[in-house]
This record gives C-alpha cells, sequence and structure tokens, in this order.
C-alpha cells in the first residue's frame, strides 16, 4: 500500500463484492497493511473483461482475512472515475445494497465517510455500517481504512489504470476483510463474489453515463 501521505478520499460504505464493500473511512497508515496481491488474469477472465464484465478473485489470507480483488473495464476518463468512486453524499442512490452514505470530513489531506448496507445471501442477510479514513493520489489511488465498524479489519484501495485493452481505464478494487461478527471465511468469500461485481458495475455506469460525449467521440 502507502507510505507515504496521499491527497484525497472518501467515507463510509458498506458493501464489498458490494456485499462487505461498506464504503470508507479510511486511513492511510504509515505503515501500510498487506493486501492481496492482484493476480494474473487466466484467458477467460480476459475476455470477460474485453466483453466489459467485472472479474472478481477471492482468497483466504489466513487468521480469518479474506483477500478480494475485482477489476473492470471503463469507458471514460481517469477524472470522472475518480469523481464517482469519490461522490460519498450520492452512494446510496446509484450503488446497490447502501441504504445510506455520506462525507463527515474532509481537512483537505484525506476524508472521512460513512455507510451503511445489507449485505449476505439467501436467509442470511445483516445490515452493516462503516466509517473509512481515505487519502488519494488524484486520479489514480485512493486508500481505505475503517476507523469504526462492523469489521475487525477493512482495509484496502481503489486503483485507476490506463485500459491496456483499448481507450478509457482499468479501474481495480483491492482490499482485506475480516467481519467483526460471526461469518465463516467462506460465506464472505461467496458475498464478495455475488456482491463486489453489481459495485463495479454501477461504478462504471454511472461514470460512463457523466462522461462528456467529446471523449467517447474521441
Amino acid at each position: 500500500m502507502l507510505t507515504c501521505r496521499i491527497q484525497r478520499s472518501a467515507a463510509r460504505i458498506m458493501a464489498p463484492g458490494a456485499a462487505f464493500l461498506v464504503w470508507f473511512m479510511l486511513v492511510l497508515p504509515t505503515t501500510a497493511p498487506a493486501l492481496p496481491s492482484v493476480p494474473a488474469l487466466s484467458a477467460g477472465e480476459l475476455e470477460e473483461l474485453q466483453r466489459g464484465e467485472a472479474v472478481v478473485t477471492t482468497e483466504s489470507m489466513g487468521d480469518g482475512l479474506t483477500g478480494v480483488t475485482g477489476r473492470i473495464r471503463v469507458q471514460a476518463a481517469a477524472d470522472q472515475v475518480w469523481d464517482v468512486i469519490t461522490d460519498y453524499d450520492h452512494h446510496w442512490q446509484f450503488l446497490p445494497n447502501v441504504k445510506e452514505s455520506g462525507l463527515l470530513s474532509d481537512n483537505g489531506r484525506e476524508q472521512e465517510m460513512f455507510q451503511t448496507g445489507r449485505t449476505g445471501v439467501l436467509l442470511f442477510r445483516k445490515t452493516v455500517h462503516i466509517q473509512l479514513r481515505l487519502k488519494g493520489e488524484r486520479p489514480r489511488r485512493l486508500v481505505f481504512r475503517q476507523t469504526r465498524g462492523d469489521f475487525k479489519v477493512y482495509n484496502g484501495e481503489w486503483r485507476i489504470s490506463d485500459d491496456p485493452l483499448g481507450r478509457g481505464v482499468l479501474l481495480t478494487f483491492v482490499a482485506e476483510i475480516k467481519p467483526d461478527f460471526f461469518a465463516p471465511a467462506m460465506f464472505v468469500r461467496k458475498v464478495q463474489k455475488k456482491d463486489l461485481p453489481g459495485l463495479l458495475n454501477a461504478m462504471k455506469k454511472r461514470a460512463e453515463h457523466l462522461q462528456p460525449p467529446a471523449f467517447k467521440a474521441e
């Protein structure tokens, strides 16, 4: 993660795999926590990306931690995607499973945000609350860490890089997650695989919708 200072960020969400990706209230630590490595894409996953679909992978990191990585291509400029990710006051309007969200504070160097959402599968549903402190390097990297909420661990970052397959950007979400309530690791991974694609697709749809026509015409 980051051992340096970043500028800009976010606040509370709930939901990865949109399920536990409760948005951020994150703090950029001096010593950044170890995040899961971003795995190489298989041929099938590469085809999914080329079709504009989200690709999500999960892994067990030991001690009850789940690592999750999600990627999606977005036909929009990096600044436009950044603005959508950091639009904390309106996440509840366009992100699935998010019921409340908002910016709590912004000192010009880091932000704090909150989020409340519903997560789970089938009959096992839970309302989750989270606050995040965030710091970022606009428009490429946004690091977050939970400061309070329903997780023992909820740390990660958003990465916005040039799309290697064409115009626009590749949006990547990487996080480590450990609930502060009973939830077997296998269940957490299942929720992430189910919910994160919806979150990524919602970010993509919003950014592409708000992108000025001039970008698409170039």
